[in-house]
């Protein structure tokens, strides 16, 4: 994907809907928004802050509203274009210059810079992580060697749970203890299980 540096770049590079584009970012710049591009598009800001921003597609383009699921919506125009993977974006979308009405659009982009102000955001929620199960086996030797232990907490939650895995997937005990014998040089030395893998 080329890398875009400026919004007139962006509008020229999708030719197809430049004037619709132009007139999408008249409307926008006429309130109090700073304008930058960020993941290769045109990006709309309060205060630091993400609010909306111009998209433009094969087949139509829109404005995205960040927290557009706090707009009251009262045209009924806003879609949900990432249907269970997004919980606060919201999209307006337009297939002409022609199905562009002012007022409208300007009135919505009015309510999201208002929202942002009130401080009406989603933000995103982290993810738990997950428990780690740490086998028997290796927890014995952790807790017999406090610098394998130390070293081992200080690996990534990824690298654990590689390491648990490997020895829990023995059948045998004399291939867990052959196993705990090969990765503890390795956990000394900070490496994950498939680094050597990782890196080719």
């Amino acid at each position: 994907m080329k890398k875009i540096y400026s919004v007139e770049e962006y509008i020229e590079e999708h030719s197809n809907f430049s004037a619709a584009l132009r007139l999408l970012r008249t409307l926008i710049l006429a309130t109090q928004v700073e304008e930058a591009i960020k993941w290769n598009a045109p990006i709309y800001m309060v205060n630091g802050k993400n609010v909306l921003g111009l998209g433009a597609f094969k087949n139509h383009f829109c404005i995205w509203f960040f927290n557009g699921v706090f707009l009251k919506d009262t045209h009924n125009v806003l879609i949900n274009a990432q249907e269970n993977k997004t919980k606060a974006l919201r999209q307006m979308r337009f297939e002409t210059i022609e199905s562009i009405d002012k007022n409208i659009v300007l009135a919505y982009v009015k309510e999201a810079i208002e929202n942002q102000k009130l401080g009406k955001e989603i933000k995103p929620t982290r993810t738990t992580k997950k428990d780690i199960t740490i086998p028997l086996e290796l927890k014995a030797e952790l807790n017999a060697n406090p610098t394998l232990n130390h070293a081992f907490k200080n690996l990534t939650p990824s690298k654990q749970r590689e390491y648990c895995a490997y020895i829990d997937t023995a059948k045998r005990k004399a291939t867990k203890q052959t196993r705990l014998e090969k990765i503890t040089p390795m956990i000394l030395n900070n490496k994950g299980l498939h680094d050597k893998y990782k890196n080719c």
